[in-house]
């Protein structure tokens, strides 16, 4: 099975910039997308950035031209750049990751999520 551990997260303060990161270990064979998501109290999980495999990059339009979202794929890891940090920014962040594990020919897909860190912004 493939482990995420994310890494970063805490406080800052608004207007300032935090990076979050996401490292993947265990079996893999082939890794697609990363997607980070967050959830704040009381609210739903929402997608905040996600990045292919090829680098293609979608945002949600809350966090557009202030967050950027970068992946290492020799080093199978994801960082999540945040500047100009907003009241509303803050959340529970979780990483998510798809893809293939396994040796080849015995390959299967798999779906992994990181443990969620929380990033607070104070005023």
């Amino acid at each position: 099975q493939v482990q995420l551990a994310e890494s970063g997260g805490g406080l800052v303060q608004v207007g300032g910039s935090m990076r979050i990161s996401c490292a993947a270990s265990g079996n893999i064979y082939s890794l697609n997308a990363w997607t980070w998501y967050r959830q704040a109290p009381g609210e739903q999980r929402e997608l905040v950035a996600a990045i292919t495999r090829k680098g293609v990059t979608t945002y949600a339009d809350s966090v557009k031209g202030r967050f950027t979202v970068a992946r290492d794929n020799a080093k199978n890891t994801v960082d999540l750049q945040m500047n100009s940090l907003k009241p509303e920014d803050a959340a529970v962040y979780y990483c998510f990751l798809e893809g293939n594990q396994g040796t080849y020919p015995w390959v299967s897909e798999f779906e992994s999520w990181g443990q969620g860190m929380q990033v607070t912004i104070s005023s």
